[in-house]
């Protein structure tokens, strides 16, 4: 990087070219979502056969495609504009120094050394010699020249050598930006077939932190988003960034923008499909890498007499070394398949397309995952999972939610419906160990009230939607945390299996008297062994549940369904009633009576 090189470059060529694979990136976000949430949705609904289902793997394999081209072409225009935004301060810097040696006659060389002609010393005094100062020399050594007696007595060097330490500085800049900018996009390069592995999502992974390392200046530079701020506050913020910032901000950290309640579903659904296909991809090169377990886990001892089954040497030995790490990795990919899965399944019995609003793979994991946008949906539910609810297991709640949009789809008059299943929170482990304790609740409901303030916040339609919060087992427990702690901003509030919501009446679950439903059904042993941790209490009595009568709660039927797990079983009464609630006619929920709390207790 010489000072013609600096002098002629272009940046904004460099936006420009941004500004096109921005347009690229967009494109292929474009035909993703046609492919995912209009074509093959629409081919599934309506065909039938091998030769239909050989064409949709084909589509969605093309999906990802395009996926990983929105990604990478994203990455390329942030480092462009990065790039630009790095070089522009120093070429500024350099276009001053230059005009400051026009004014004053000096010649400037290609390597940045400015040429001053003669002048007097002084009134009478010999012409001094012309010279030439070079911005190369550290200030160390100019200092050893001083000292030693060696300086200009022509007044012309000190002006020329601070224009020389300028354009070094300058070149400096310039180059520095250049020798990081070089590589960090010729890593920006796709292998050469049209197959895009995990190990290609790996590489997006880097690709990310490589921009984002090399480009935190320009990213630090961008408007941040707020500290601390709540779901409107997020809003407002995403809102006034340009399309080029709100791209910087997805390629760079999706992370961070899928985790803001209050901004578009789109906008977080796109930002965790990143952060979904890098993880996925670098979980499984990682456990590609492992080494494999022993063949041979088990071996039989003689103990006391008794034989006894105990793992083998060899394998315990692999266990030490990895065998957490490779739990941890095959437990997360197989709910990374499990949300896949269901990305893949939109248009099958007239599901909707699916948003991903939260993802996160770190300890038992996080997801929340939507059938159909929330922002134009009339009728919004979001479920809350309990006990031992993890990402490992995520499949089945999502299940329980598609079964869920199916039935209050059917009753909502043609309105949009959204089914959301949160796992936002840690949900207890055990059932003996953990779930007897409040703090899991207690911590996850501030979570659980900010994303449903988001779902306002995001929201797009003329009028506020009616939203249902419907909770299973401990997730009961959090929704009357949240009720508790804060505003719980629900018209409606379902309450499945529950073994107590913290309070001992419905009226203090903050949504409108008579819109608390419960559903308990035969065989079901949570709500009676739970009340005893989470039943609230007052001077109707210690240990009050929703399941009781005291606590006020319509208590609708659930039919032939039997135990704790069958609350959204196709074709129940459980599921038709709760179907009603969340297409706002729960006047059409059938109930039954209502055991009094001390009929519950004998």
């Amino acid at each position: 990087m010489d000072v013609e090189a600096l002098k002629t470059l272009k940046p904004h060529e460099f936006e420009e070219a941004s500004l096109g694979y921005r347009s690229t990136s967009n494109m292929a976000s474009q035909a993703k979502d046609a492919l995912e949430r209009r074509i093959t949705p629409q081919m599934q609904h309506s065909l039938n056969g091998e030769a239909a289902d050989a064409a949709v793997t084909r589509l969605l394999e093309l999906t990802q495609d395009f996926h990983y081209m929105q990604a990478e072409c994203g990455l390329i225009s942030a480092a462009l504009n990065a790039f630009a935004a790095d070089v522009r301060p120093a070429q500024a810097k350099l276009e001053r120094a230059l005009a400051d040696a026009d004014e004053h006659k000096f010649t400037v060389g290609a390597d940045g050394s400015v040429a001053y002609p003669a002048m007097s010393s002084g009134p009478g005094g010999p012409p001094t010699a012309p010279g030439a100062a070079s911005g190369t020399l550290s200030e160390q050594a100019r200092a050893l020249q001083r000292q030693a007696g060696v300086f200009d007595p022509n007044p012309n060097y000190a002006i020329a050598q601070d224009i020389a330490n300028r354009i070094a500085e300058a070149l400096r800049e310039a180059t520095e930006a250049d020798q990081k900018w070089a590589p960090a996009l010729r890593a920006l390069k796709a292998d050469d077939d049209l197959t895009v592995s995990e190990q290609d999502w790996a590489d997006v992974q880097k690709d990310m932190e490589g921009v984002r390392e090399a480009g935190r200046h320009y990213l630090d530079s961008l408007p941040q988003p707020p500290k601390d701020g709540d779901p409107k506050d997020n809003a407002s913020w995403w809102s006034k960034l340009d399309p080029d910032q709100q791209e910087a901000w997805t390629s760079a950290h999706p992370e961070i923008v899928g985790a803001l309640d209050g901004l578009p579903a789109a906008a977080r659904d796109e930002a965790n499909r990143y952060v979904l296909d890098e993880t996925r991809g670098q979980y499984q090169t990682e456990l590609d890498a492992m080494p494999k377990p022993p063949a041979d886990e088990w071996t039989w001892i003689n103990a006391g007499g008794y034989a006894s089954k105990v793992h083998t040497d060899e394998w315990m030995d692999w266990y030490r070394a990895h065998g957490e790490r490779h739990d941890h990795l095959v437990a997360s990919l197989h709910g990374m398949e499990s949300l896949q899965a269901r990305f893949d399944s939109s248009g099958k019995r007239g599901l909707p397309e699916a948003y991903l609003l939260g993802f996160s793979a770190e300890d038992d994991g996080r997801a929340i995952v939507a059938n159909g946008n929330p922002d134009t949906a009339v009728h919004q539910a979001v479920y809350v999972p309990g006990t031992k609810a993890a990402l490992q297991g995520i499949g089945g709640d999502v299940d329980r939610m598609g079964m869920m949009w199916r039935a209050a789809e059917g009753k909502a008059s043609g309105q949009p419906v959204s089914t959301i299943t949160w796992l936002g929170y840690d949900a207890p482990d055990d059932v003996a160990k953990d779930a007897p304790f409040s703090h899991y609740a207690n911590d996850g409901a501030p979570a659980f009230n900010r994303f449903m303030d988001g779902l306002d916040a995001s929201h797009t339609g003329d009028s506020p939607p009616h939203r249902t919060a419907i909770g299973h087992s401990y997730g009961t427990t959090l929704i009357g945390s949240a009720a508790r702690q804060g505003t719980l901003n629900a018209d409606d509030v379902i309450l499945a299996g529950s073994p107590g919501v913290q309070v001992p009446k419905a009226e203090q679950m903050d949504v409108p008297k008579g819109h608390v439903w419960n559903l308990e059904a035969d065989g079901d042993p949570v709500p009676d062994l739970g009340r005893f941790a989470h039943g609230g209490t007052d001077w109707d009595g210690p240990w009050i549940i929703p399941s009781d009568e005291e606590f006020g709660a319509n208590q609708m039927t659930t039919g032939d369904i039997h135990g704790h797990s069958e609350y959204w079983k196709e074709g129940s009464t459980s599921l038709l009633n709760q179907g009603f609630v969340v297409a706002g006619r729960g006047d059409d929920a059938l109930l039954k009576e209502r055991p009094t709390h001390w009929e519950h207790m004998r």
